[in-house]
């Protein structure tokens, strides 16, 4: 077992044959059992839930009793969804972890962790300190901790009823395509509490994934939602990520709405709930996503990708709300957490209370064209970001990777954590400024030995 390749950014990710094992799942339960009590001595509990894929309930026993060796109690919330595992930790406020690699193959499996009410833990918020606790063992408690099973489902759909309001809603037609991972588990009973109606897809957990690969974000991925709304009039299409945190939507004519679009359609809807209020969005987020925000009188912060960083936010800066381009929507009454589910039946109030198409909804928020990410591989990551920016010029700032901004357009290169490759964002005025960029930069690689992947 190597530690070093598992413990990535964000989260634990690796394969299932030779890298995430049974055992190595046992010491990292046993190393976030004495992490969370050594942060508070009253951390006598943690909360354990696990998706579909066939090694995770493996996995989730030997992350138990690993929590159990160090005389921690765990609560046993069994299959579920990644934002009910967040929605446990801030109901109930114990630390959670949720046995999951979300979109990956199903080859992978990963371990997402967090503290107590839902706080964030990533690389520079305890990650780090965790893998050395699996490197360097603690020893086991001479009395071990108990299990009990729990069912939050309810207690989750109720919370989301909290936040949007059922009266609300309408008898829009929308398409759902749950990608056969956790969407499924409490999808039609969230339906169930509007008059709205559901026509799923693939909703049945199933941790072959039989039908498609579990990630929205690729454009062959969505093919059967299209379909499907090119044979009948829907309001709205919705595909989940495989562990359904993360949520892409379609509109009426059949054009997927960018994570900036969702992002600034969701901001002015609670900006006109709570005049002046903050909205973070990562850098990456279209231009557009901070001039909504101006124009209604909120504040935007602009903030590096990724959920740790945008939640330390979201925390420090009361906002909200949060949206990344990646699909990752973050709600301050949601314990600052990231929710598929409730971006979907956020924006589905905001078209029941506008009365218009999303189709035209949408139109106001999108001034800009954006590329979209593109990938290219490259041995030398930062020394080719910083060729690039000697080359390109342009205003450079280093929140995250390398921006540069010009007078009409800007572009972001990020490198990866885990491949030899860095990813490239442009946002301009039209298509042939962005196509323009991007040949540019794509130049600038394969001249010095790179490639577009």
């Amino acid at each position: 077992m190597d530690i070093e390749e598992i413990f990535k950014a964000y989260d634990i990710r690796g394969l299932t044959d030779g890298q995430l094992t049974e055992s190595a799942a046992q010491l990292i339960g046993s190393a976030f059992a004495e992490f969370v009590k050594s942060e508070d001595s009253a951390a006598v509990v943690v909360a354990v839930g696990y998706d579909i894929r066939h090694s995770s309930p493996g996995l989730a026993a030997a992350f138990r009793d690993g929590v159990n060796r160090q005389g921690t109690d765990v609560i046993d919330l069994g299959l579920m969804a990644t934002d009910m595992i967040y929605y446990a930790a801030g109901a109930l406020n114990v630390p959670g972890a949720m046995i999951t690699a979300s979109h990956n193959p199903k080859e992978y499996n990963g371990i997402k962790l967090c503290r107590a009410g839902a706080l964030p833990i990533g690389v520079d918020s305890g990650l780090t300190e965790i893998k050395q606790l699996v490197l360097d063992p603690p020893a086991p408690a001479d009395t071990p901790g108990s299990q009990s099973p729990k069912d939050v489902r309810g207690d989750y759909v109720d919370h989301l009823f909290e936040i949007v309001d059922a009266s609300a809603f309408n008898e829009m037609s929308v398409a759902v395509d749950a990608g056969n991972g956790m969407a499924g588990v409490v999808i039609e009973q969230v339906f169930g509490r509007i008059p709205s109606k559901l026509h799923g897809l693939y909703l049945e957990p199933d941790g072959d994934f039989p039908n498609h690969h579990p990630d929205p974000l690729r454009p062959e991925n969505l093919e059967d939602l299209l379909r499907e709304m090119e044979s009948s009039p829907y309001d709205l299409g919705v595909a989940f990520d495989g562990d359904a945190d993360r949520a892409f939507f379609i509109d009426d004519e059949g054009t997927a709405l960018p994570g900036s679009t969702t992002t600034a359609i969701i901001a002015r809807w609670f900006l006109a709930r709570e005049p002046g209020a903050t909205i973070v969005h990562n850098l990456i987020c279209s231009k557009a996503v901070p001039e909504t925000v101006e124009a209604m009188g909120g504040t935007p912060i602009r903030t590096r990708v990724g959920h740790s960083y945008i939640k330390e936010v979201m925390k420090e800066s009361g906002a909200i709300f949060g949206g990344e381009h990646s699909g990752h929507y973050y709600f301050r009454d949601n314990f600052r957490a990231d929710s598929g589910m409730l971006a979907m039946l956020v924006l589905m109030q905001v078209m029941a209370e506008d009365g218009r198409k999303l189709s035209e909804i949408r139109t106001e928020v999108e001034p800009y064209q954006q590329s979209g990410e593109i990938n290219f591989r490259v041995e030398e990551k930062e020394a080719m970001a910083r060729l690039i920016g000697e080359k390109l010029g342009g205003q450079a700032d280093h929140l995250d990777g390398l921006t540069l901004t010009f007078d009409d357009r800007w572009l972001n290169l990020r490198a990866s954590n885990t491949e030899p490759v860095l990813r490239l964002n442009v946002e301009g005025p039209d298509a042939v400024a962005v196509d323009e960029t991007v040949d540019q930069v794509a130049s600038i690689i394969s001249g010095a030995g790179g490639e577009r992947v």
